[in-house]
């Protein structure tokens, strides 16, 4: 992306990319996330990776969960990548790479595989970016980075992520594999989870609105149809 672009900027591309409006409580999620993509994107220690794809994909798919028209995910997904200057068929290949190979193995396959101790002819490219990572110390940590790992481990072991005592164990051994801060990618993937939690309360509250309204209008579209001028037009007819 060109590092002179301002969030305004991309905020304008987005929006004349996707020009459908976006439904109340999901076009925060989608300006959030198109501003924290921005400022990682605009970051001279930022590389894109693998990881990092997943952890957009994923975030994206969790939070925007239930949105409607379902079509328009899509088309709103593709203007956040192409709004960066990116290519959202990259983000999308990479994430099913990672998803489809998580879902092969156990989670302490998953975490072999990880530190490097095991390998996969299949994978070698994925695992050289793993590696590339772990020996870089200007890599550019980040909370999409942190749900693209907790995505991997949750693939492969669903069990592992729900036990407090087992996630935090595979957390510390991912971050000391990858040479991550421990203590920041817990806490980012505890507020994830929370948002996560809030973002399907809303869900309901807005589904219990829609609900609410629609048999608003039910009501006073009967009440219409019963009323006096209606029948009298009728008779007229």
């Amino acid at each position: 992306m060109n590092n002179n672009r301002t969030v305004s900027d991309t905020k304008r591309s987005f929006y004349t990319i996707h020009t459908r409006p976006i439904n109340s409580i999901y076009r925060r999620v989608v300006e959030e996330l198109m501003v924290e993509m921005h400022l990682l994107s605009a970051n001279a220690d930022f590389q894109y990776d693998p990881i990092y794809a997943l952890g957009v994909v994923t975030a994206f798919d969790r939070f925007m969960l239930g949105y409607a028209p379902e079509a328009d995910r899509l088309s709103i997904f593709n203007g956040l990548c192409k709004s960066l200057e990116d290519d959202p068929d990259r983000y999308k290949l990479d994430a099913h790479r990672l998803e489809s190979l998580a879902q092969r193995l156990s989670g302490q396959e998953l975490l072999s595989w990880i530190d490097r101790s095991t390998s996969f002819e299949d994978t070698a490219d994925l695992q050289a970016s793993l590696g590339a990572i772990a020996s870089n110390p200007q890599f550019k940590y980040s909370r999409l980075f942190a749900i693209g790992l907790f995505s991997l481990l949750e693939k492969a072991d669903a069990d592992m992520v729900k036990d407090q005592e087992t996630r935090n164990d595979a957390i510390a051994k991912v971050s000391a594999a990858l040479h991550l801060p421990e203590d920041k990618v817990n806490k980012d993937l505890d507020l994830y989870r929370s948002n996560l939690e809030k973002m399907a309360q809303a869900r309901i509250v807005l589904q219990d609105v829609i609900q609410a309204e629609r048999k608003k209008r039910e009501k006073r579209d009967t009440k219409v149809a019963a009323s006096p001028s209606a029948e009298s037009s009728d008779s007229n007819s």
